[in-house]
C-alpha cells in the first residue's frame, strides 16, 4: 500500500484531473453498481455531503438513534446542513422498525419539516443487516417518495458476513458512503457512490465542507489498494473477534460479538485500571463500562491471545478484591503469554 502511494501518478483533484483519484472513483462506482463516485477525506464528511445533497435547508431525515450521522458526527447535519433529524430507536438487530418509519413521515403541512430522506447504517455496532430488510426499507421509501442513503462505513464487513457482494447488498439506494480505512486498512478516505446528478451536488457540498484536495492521488492509491486486496481478508477479522469473545466468556465476562466487533461489560470502577493494565502490555483500548474491541488487519491471532492473556491476568489478580470478578475457569491457570 505504501509503495502504491509513493508511485501513484498525481494531478489536481480540485480540477478533476488526478488520474489516481479518477481511477479509484471509477473502480468504486463499478464495484457498487452506481453511475459515479466521489472521493472524500473522511466518512463524516462523506455522510454530511450526502445528506446535504439529498435535503434542502429545513428538510427532514429519518435516522436511527445509534447511527453515526446522528450520534457521532458532531451534529453536522443540523449545524452545517440545517437538516432536521427525526430520530427513531434502533432495534436490537440495528434496524429501524418500518412501521415506526412510516409513522414518522411528516404530512405535507407547513407546521412540519418536509421528510425527504431515510438513512440507515450497515453494519451498525458491528451488526450486519441483511438484504431482505433493506429491500423492505427501500420499498417503503419509494412508496412514500423518500430518497434512501446508506452509511456503509463497514459495508464490506456485512458483505463478507453474508457472502455476497456490495453491489447486491446496496442495490436500490440513492447513495452509499463507504470507508476505505477501518477494516480495509487505508490511512484515510471514503467514497460516496450515487447517480451522476447526486455526485455533482455532492462535489459542491464537499467544497463547502473543505474537502477539496489537490494531489489526493497519494491517498486514493491507498484506498484503491485496499479495495483490490483487503476485502476478502475481513473474514479473518471476524474469526479473530469470535475467538476474542469466546475467550472473554471463558473468563466469566459478559460480552457480545458481531462481525469484527466485540462489546464487553466491565465494572465501572475497573474500566480505567483495566485500560492502564492493558496499555502497559501493549494492548490499547478505550476505557468504558461497555468496552468496544475491534479486530482489524493489524491484529493477528497472536495479538488476540496476548489481549486475552492480559485481560485474564487483570481479572485473576482482581478476583480476590471486594466485588471483584471471580471465575474458576481452568483457562486462567494457563501460562501468561
Amino acid at each position: 500500500m505504501r509503495r502504491a502511494m509513493m508511485e501513484a501518478p498525481l494531478g489536481d483533484d480540485v480540477f478533476g484531473d488526478d488520474p489516481t483519484v479518477n481511477r479509484l472513483q471509477e473502480y468504486a462506482a463499478a464495484l457498487f453498481g452506481f453511475d459515479a463516485a466521489l472521493f472524500f477525506p473522511s466518512g463524516t464528511q462523506s455522510n454530511l455531503a450526502a445528506l446535504m445533497s439529498h435535503c434542502q435547508r429545513g428538510d427532514e431525515v429519518i435516522i436511527g438513534a445509534e447511527q453515526h450521522s446522528y450520534r457521532y458526527e458532531a451534529g453536522g447535519m443540523g449545524v452545517l446542513g440545517s437538516i432536521h433529524p427525526r430520530v427513531l430507536p434502533n432495534q436490537p438487530d440495528g434496524t429501524l422498525a418500518l412501521a415506526a418509519v412510516e409513522a414518522a413521515i411528516s404530512p405535507d403541512d407547513p407546521h412540519f419539516a418536509r421528510t425527504r430522506l431515510l438513512a440507515v447504517e450497515n453494519t451498525i455496532g458491528g451488526r450486519p443487516i441483511g438484504r431482505a430488510y433493506l429491500e423492505e426499507a427501500l420499498a417503503l421509501a419509494r412508496r412514500r417518495g423518500l430518497a434512501a442513503h446508506l452509511d456503509g462505513a463497514r459495508i464490506f464487513n456485512a458483505s463478507v458476513h453474508f457472502k455476497t457482494t456490495v453491489k447486491s447488498l446496496c442495490a436500490g439506494f440513492d447513495s452509499v458512503s463507504s470507508c476505505l480505512s477501518k477494516g480495509l486498512g487505508a490511512p484515510a478516505g471514503t467514497v460516496l457512490v450515487g447517480s451522476r446528478e447526486l455526485i455533482t451536488r455532492a462535489r459542491r457540498a464537499r467544497k463547502i465542507l473543505g474537502g477539496g484536495l489537490r494531489q489526493a492521488g497519494v491517498l486514493a492509491a491507498a484506498g484503491l489498494y485496499a479495495l483490490e486486496n483487503n476485502v476478502e481478508r475481513l473474514a479473518v477479522d471476524h474469526a479473530n473477534a469470535e475467538r476474542l469473545a469466546k475467550g472473554l466468556r471463558a473468563l466469566g465476562l459478559d460480552c457480545e460479538q458481531h462481525t469484527n466487533m466485540v462489546f464487553v461489560s466491565v465494572p465501572a470502577e475497573r474500566a480505567g485500571p483495566l485500560a492502564e493494565h492493558l496499555k502497559a502490555r501493549n494492548v490499547l483500548v478505550l476505557p468504558g463500562t461497555r468496552m468496544r474491541l475491534v479486530a482489524h488487519l493489524d491484529v493477528d491471532a497472536a495479538g488476540i491471545e496476548r489481549a486475552l492473556a492480559a485481560i485474564g491476568e487483570f481479572f485473576r489478580d482482581e478476583a480476590g478484591a471486594p466485588g471483584g470478578i471471580r471465575t474458576h475457569d481452568p483457562w486462567l491457570r494457563r501460562p501468561i503469554l
